[in-house]
């Protein structure tokens, strides 16, 4: 029985580094040079930047509505909740996001940073909301730890770049 619960640790553990892994991995794309989804032609390295960062956004947005709606309990576990009827209106609003996202990719600089306002007011609240929860509930579950480096990680570097495209 324990084997069970240590392979079902690890898989939790290894399941609460895939955004953080993902924000590293937008970071590497974005630096590496290669062209961006939506990109045409030569452009500003933190217009290039802030696409791939507004892509893998979007990627993991759809699937958070895939966790959140489909697969809601066994998600509300992993960060230490309960499954409730919110989990599915963040399901629905992810689902947007996300799909707006990839529009704003190939419709201009306006088209990134209006979707980008969301995104990172969203992360960065729900980050806070991750420490609180962290401090008041002594909520460790990775899930609800690992995830703040893509919560705050995600949530400055679109605002800083929506910041250097506007200047």
């Amino acid at each position: 029985m324990k084997k069970n619960t240590k392979k079902s640790n690890l898989g939790e553990l290894i399941s609460s580094l895939i955004l953080p892994a993902l924000f590293v991995l937008a970071w590497i794309y974005a630096l590496s040079g290669s062209m961006p989804p939506g990109a045409v032609g030569h452009e500003p390295k933190d217009l290039s930047y802030l696409r791939w960062l507004v892509f893998f956004g979007g990627y993991v947005l759809v699937v958070s509505f895939i966790m959140h709606f489909i697969l809601a309990k066994k998600t509300a576990a992993s960060i230490g909740w309960k499954t409730n009827g919110f989990q599915y209106e963040l399901a629905f609003v992810s689902l947007g996001l996300g799909l707006g996202s990839f529009y704003a990719l190939s419709h201009g600089v306006s088209a990134l940073i209006t979707i980008s306002i969301p995104i990172m007011t969203f992360l960065f609240l729900a980050g806070l909301n991750h420490v609180k929860e962290i401090i008041a509930q002594k909520n460790y579950a990775p899930n609800n730890t690992l995830i703040l480096i893509w919560d705050f990680g995600m949530s400055i570097s679109l605002a800083i770049l929506a910041l250097s495209v506007t200047n």
